[in-house]
């Protein structure tokens, strides 16, 4: 059969009987696809590779240096190549992984591994994890690369690149910082979807930081646009976080631990972030031996006077204080400073 090829200058000059009588033909038209169709279809859910954070698609791990980024991607890449367990509690099914680490050589990673698994403890069967030290720039045949590690592998399921600035090419002078970043790492973005792996890109956070979390990645936004999920690893006076925001998963923040090269998650970070504002102030209160008033917990603790007042109303509506008169908080509902008590109690 004889397909013409239509463009739409032509179109535009035909009648609808025109466009009827063609037959089979193509043209350079949108894909269309109506409602119906787009509801009946069966979608496969999402791609799990550590599941409630890494899926299939473009993932950025981000982070300030030394809170151990490179050590939580070495987790997550040992618990997927072996089947294991992701920071303590999080199952992972098996697949193929490559590391494609350019800032460590052979050395530092076999120190690394051997720290998750000190000389007493026999190391896993770690053969389907393989590492890559050097490797060309994104747009110098490294997309091209990565296919043929797909392609020579049983069950590609992730590709973690440490970090993602050694492979971006020089940007493009003639379109805006955003513009360049999303054009640069939109070919990884469609590989990465496409196959169902996950690349997961390790990235740097900006000195000053930011409100939202994704405003604080280095660089542009272009790179956060173009990704499928943002992970950021963070920490304040409250411990260590990572927040994490995607397309398609629910935006959620843990509270993790790091200890000697293991990480591990504590719980829900607001709970966790609650419950150690709490202790602080219970511990306040118990130093100071007697009741205090929120001016006098907000200057023992250096927490700002509205925050603390708010947290007191609460702890004292679930019964972690008591209000005993005079504005003070207590930590039982007797105040060991009333004399009368003491008597009453031994009456």
């Amino acid at each position: 059969m004889n397909i013409r090829i239509i463009d739409y200058s032509e179109l535009e000059k035909m009648s609808n009987e025109e466009l009827d009588s063609l037959g089979a033909v193509q043209h350079r038209g949108f894909k269309r696809t109506s409602t119906n169709d787009l509801m009946a279809a069966r979608f496969a859910p999402l791609k799990e590779i550590v599941p409630g954070y890494v899926y299939g698609g473009f993932t950025i791990l981000a982070g300030r240096q030394k809170l151990g980024k490179t050590w939580l991607a070495i987790d997550w890449a040992v618990a997927v190549a072996t089947g294991g367990v992701a920071m303590g509690s999080v199952d992972c099914v098996a697949g193929d992984v490559l590391y494609v680490d350019l800032e460590n050589g052979p050395r530092r990673i076999q120190g690394r591994i051997r720290a998750l698994f000190p000389e007493d403890q026999p190391l896993p069967d770690m053969s389907r994890l393989e590492w890559v030290t050097e490797a060309p720039l994104l747009n110098g045949g490294f997309i091209e690369r990565m296919e043929l590690w797909r392609t020579s592998v049983r069950q590609p399921r992730l590709v973690v690149i440490d970090v993602l600035q050694r492979i971006k090419p020089p940007g493009n002078k003639t379109q805006n910082a955003y513009e360049s970043d999303y054009s640069t790492w939109a070919p990884l973005q469609k590989w990465a979807t496409k196959h169902g792996v996950a690349v997961l890109g390790l990235h740097h956070l900006k000195k000053g930081g930011a409100d939202d979390p994704l405003e604080a990645l280095s660089g542009s936004n272009g790179l956060s646009a173009c990704a499928d999920t943002t992970i950021v690893l963070n920490q304040d006076q409250n411990g260590k976080t990572l927040y994490v925001r995607g397309r398609d998963i629910e935006e959620k923040e843990t509270a993790v631990i790091f200890v000697t090269g293991r990480w591990s998650i504590a719980g829900n970070a607001s709970d966790v972030r609650r419950s150690c504002e709490r202790a602080v102030i219970l511990a306040a209160l118990t130093d100071n031996a007697e009741p205090m008033t929120p001016a006098e917990l907000s200057a023992a603790t250096g927490k700002a006077s509205a925050n603390i007042r708010q947290l007191l109303f609460k702890m004292a509506k679930s019964g972690d204080v008591f209000r005993v008169g005079g504005g003070r908080y207590w930590v039982s509902a007797m105040d060991p400073s009333n004399s009368d008590n003491a008597d009453n109690g031994g009456q």
